[in-house]
């Protein structure tokens, strides 16, 4: 049974029960990514992230990560563009150790000069390898076309410039803003004492401020934006986007079903015409990124320098025939049974559980049972998902980027 409550601190905790298991898994979620920086800070929300694993007044860098360690946990943490979520799995009888581990390091991070001064370092050279990896960075690029002009077209990671300006000050004010138990979710899942996790919980994040600010609403961006890159590689990436729909919206599964008929499976359009048909790409893909108040549905391809008007060609015409021709009752019905599949499956693990819970509470202030999503699947029908496609099978609503040894007017290459 899924529970959810406000601890008298103001952090919320969900938590599910699972007695079956032998061990847990709590991430500490806090309303703190991108979409929460300033225009020249960019990149604090997961530079912090990193700083919480390099010392607190407690343990050092080597402590936090040996007694995880010899704990037999795993630890980890993320961040991207509305939250950041420390993490830990252990066996139920070494549980609370590990939960102390992860409050130590989110609640009291020293945040020591010199160690700031080394992990920028750290972060560059992160940024570098996620420039040198074209399918990586593609939607970063692609995201600022997409979302130009609100906090959504923002790299995670920020840039170089941005993260080389970041000090201690600035660490400890971003953390005093936004790291507050108000804006605090906890999310657990399996085999753990609940009543003494509460406990564990309040004694710390109590130590915290009590709120965060609101931020303002912002509004999707519209009109198509273009890009290129030239990088020395041996293949051309293409991606496509356009705004839809954010991740509490009604559509959200007609979206999800529209995706894996256009390019979300091995018997997807896109996939079948694109490379089993003509051989032009090996991989090719739909996908969504859904947030708060905004989503993005792209289109990515990775192909043969050359064969740029034949892929495009190509997805244009993919998306062209399901705008003419829509989709039957028969083949919604078979791509609902694949969605609530993988759901089924995801509930398999722990930390996909834990993931789901903190990530809904935390931006929707809500979560959903299992029973809730499969209702949800099942309630979408073959005329939602055509009135979806209507709406986005068109290339001309797309913005597009492209990354290639040469450059690629993308413009024209989209619009003929």
């Amino acid at each position: 049974m899924i529970q959810v409550k406000t601890l008298p601190c103001g952090a919320r905790l969900v938590t599910e029960k699972l007695p079956e298991f032998r061990s847990a898994s709590i991430g500490i979620w806090v309303g703190a990514g991108a979409v929460k920086e300033a225009s020249d800070r960019k990149g604090i929300s997961h530079f912090i992230e990193h700083m919480c694993f390099k010392g607190t007044e407690k343990r050092n860098f080597l402590q936090l990560a040996k007694e995880a360690d010899d704990l037999g946990a795993a630890l980890n943490a993320f961040t991207d563009k509305e939250a950041t979520c420390y993490h830990i799995k252990a066996l139920t009888d070494v549980f609370p150790q590990a939960v102390d581990i992860l409050l130590d390091m989110v609640c009291f991070s020293k945040n020591d000069a010199a160690e700031i001064r080394k992990e920028k370092r750290v972060v560059t050279e992160e940024i570098a390898m996620v420039e040198d990896t074209p399918d990586d960075i593609i939607v970063d690029i692609l995201m600022e076309k997409v979302f130009r002009g609100t906090p959504l077209q923002y790299p995670v990671l920020g840039s170089r410039r941005t993260v080389r300006v970041i000090t201690r000050e600035d660490v400890l004010a971003y953390r005093k803003k936004w790291y507050t138990a108000g804006n605090i979710v906890v999310a657990a899942v399996g085999n753990f004492d609940d009543s003494a996790l509460e406990e564990q919980l309040e004694a710390q994040l109590s130590m915290l401020p009590s709120k965060s600010p609101e931020i303002a609403d912002y509004k999707p961006s519209e009109g198509c934006r273009y890009g290129y890159r030239t990088q020395d590689i041996n293949q051309t990436h293409i991606a496509i986007g356009l705004p839809t729909v954010s991740m509490g919206s009604g559509e959200y599964y007609a979206q999800a079903i529209a995706c894996d008929i256009l390019g979300g499976s091995m018997s997807s359009r896109l996939f079948q015409n694109i490379r089993e048909q003509k051989g032009l790409a090996y991989s090719v893909f739909s996908s969504t990124l859904s947030y708060a108040q905004d989503g993005m549905f792209m289109i990515y391809a990775g192909i043969t320098p050359g064969k740029e008007v034949d892929a495009v060609t190509g997805i244009a015409g993919e998306l062209a025939g399901l705008k003419r021709d829509g989709i039957s009752k028969e083949e919604t019905e078979i791509v609902k049974q694949r969605l609530k599949s993988g759901y089924i499956f995801s509930l398999e693990s722990m930390n996909s559980r834990m993931y789901r819970l903190g990530r809904n509470l935390l931006l929707l202030d809500k979560v959903y049972s299992q029973e809730d999503t499969m209702a949800e699947i099942d309630a979408v029908t073959a005329d939602q998902v055509n009135a979806f496609l209507d709406r986005i099978c068109d290339i001309g609503k797309y913005s597009g980027v492209a990354i290639s040894s040469k450059r690629i007017d993308m413009k024209r290459l989209m619009n003929g």
